[in-house]
């Protein structure tokens, strides 16, 4: 489990600043791809079954109008069996595979724990079909790298090959411990965070438990835990692409170890004796003096960062909603960060966060239960389970929720590969189509359509009924 002082932070993982490049097909609904692929798909299946009505039905001699039937009725009704998890995500009970009356026992040995943990997987929903790829991972499972003074592990396509556009690090440094002078060909707590970017400027600041930072491409930092906390900090780096290896990164140590000291030399005009200590290999994270509080760069005639690395999500204020709230995190508030953005999201129990992504979707649990289904068009969904410590991912275009499942408040990081957070609401989209529209294509009355919300819900609370 992790700790109350677990940081959350932003790291890019891009060769330039732009989004990892996605195919034209992508590029084309991309301003609002929950309207264009939906809609597309819905008008498609209402011209197939008007046809095969059309075909059977009596024309009027007189008036020439043909009577259709509701293209709905001719698809036959939903399901309305209960769809619920087929038991208590994390309890102590016997699982079985058995859901909606499908299924049956388990006979021969099975993980009883990782079946308890998941009982959307063991007995999914009968709404779930098709194929989906697997859009979750949990850091437990990830190979962790060891160091004098912490560790860190990771997820990428190694592990999640669904998630192709993001990519992690969940990273652990004792006291006084540092993460060495680096730089990322890709974008990225209490922490100490240094930087120098292109221009010279220096950037210095120190981060607290919910804060964040970002480092676009190719800007050299470190990163080093204070003793404000005797056991050190904790953090998520966060990439913006999907095969990026935390094994891959560029470290001074290793640098130097690979250059000749004739050239460190000249290059430094520096005796070579200079170079006498230099490690023959990378640190990558070793043991330290812990830092001054409130450490300040050295000084650079260049001066300071225009815009600072850093930004105190744990100050801003939350937007209380329905079913919980939101904290988001932009370039209108972090100008720093061009290609990733997102929100800290909490969801009461049996409320709801609803949402259609235009670009893909990052997401972390921090606390509480939560299941997810993802649809993915062409009669394909399914539905994942989380807990603490588990990733989610979502591709651009595929519809989803994620429900609060358990009896206390669910809390997760949600970021994207984008400079904006925007999404498109399946209710706000119905409530603002022409309702006979909507009636042909669900066979709503006139006052389900009235009810309808116009105005977008982020986070819904419980349903009413």
């Amino acid at each position: 489990m992790f700790r109350a002082r677990l940081l959350y932070c932003l790291i890019l993982a891009s060769v330039s600043t732009a989004a990892p490049t996605v195919n034209n097909s992508t590029l084309s609904v991309a301003a609002s791809p929950a309207i264009s692929s939906v809609s597309g798909s819905i008008s498609s299946a209402l011209s197939s079954s008007v046809s095969i009505v059309a075909s059977s039905t009596d024309v009027s001699a007189t008036s020439g109008v043909a009577s259709v039937a509701p293209a709905f009725e001719t698809a036959g009704a939903a399901s309305d069996l209960p769809n619920d998890p087929a038991f208590q995500q994390g309890s102590d009970v016997t699982p079985e595979a058995i859901s909606g009356g499908l299924g049956a026992t388990l006979i021969a040995p099975d993980d009883t724990v990782i079946d308890q943990q998941n009982p959307d997987i063991l007995a999914p929903p009968t709404t779930d079909a098709g194929t989906v790829g697997q859009a979750m991972w949990p850091f437990a499972l990830s190979h962790n790298r060891l160091q004098s003074g912490g560790w860190a592990r990771q997820q990428n396509v190694d592990v999640m090959p669904f998630a192709t556009a993001m990519a992690s690090v969940n990273m652990r440094l004792e006291a006084g411990a540092i993460r060495e002078l680096h730089w990322h060909s890709t974008a990225e707590g209490s922490t100490v965070v240094t930087a120098v970017n292109t221009d010279g400027q220096v950037f210095a600041d120190t981060v607290e438990t919910g804060d964040l930072w970002y480092f676009p491409p190719g800007i050299p930092h470190s990163l080093q835990a204070t003793d404000d906390d005797p056991d050190g900090t904790e953090f998520l780096l966060v990439f913006d692409d999907g095969s990026f290896s935390e094994d891959d990164t560029f470290l001074l140590t290793d640098w130097t170890a690979h250059l000749p000291k004739e050239v460190l030399a000249k290059n430094f005009q520096l005796d070579i004796s200079a170079f006498d200590h230099i490690p023959a290999k990378e640190l990558y994270i070793f043991p330290s003096t812990p830092p001054p509080d409130n450490e300040q760069p050295p000084s650079s005639p260049a001066g300071t960062v225009p815009n600072p690395f850093t930004f105190k999500l744990s100050q801003a204020p939350a937007t209380p909603l329905a079913g919980g709230s939101m904290k988001v995190f932009d370039p209108s508030v972090f100008p720093i960060a061009t290609t990733i953005v997102g929100t800290l999201v909490t969801v009461e129990p049996g409320g709801m966060r609803r949402w259609h992504p235009t670009q893909p979707e990052w997401s972390y649990f921090i606390s509480g239960q939560a299941r997810m289904t993802l649809y993915a068009a062409s009669q394909n969904a399914r539905t994942f389970d989380f807990q603490v410590g588990e990733i989610g991912y979502v591709p651009p275009s595929f519809g989803h929720f994620v429900e609060n499942t358990g009896n206390t408040t669910l809390q997760f990081l949600e970021l994207f590969n984008s400079d904006v957070v925007e999404d498109v609401s399946m209710q706000q989209w119905l409530a603002l189509t022409p309702p006979a529209l909507v009636k042909a294509h669900l066979g709503f009355d006139d006052a389900t359509i009235a009810a309808l919300n116009k105005t977008k819900q982020f986070v819904v609370g419980p349903s009413s009924s």
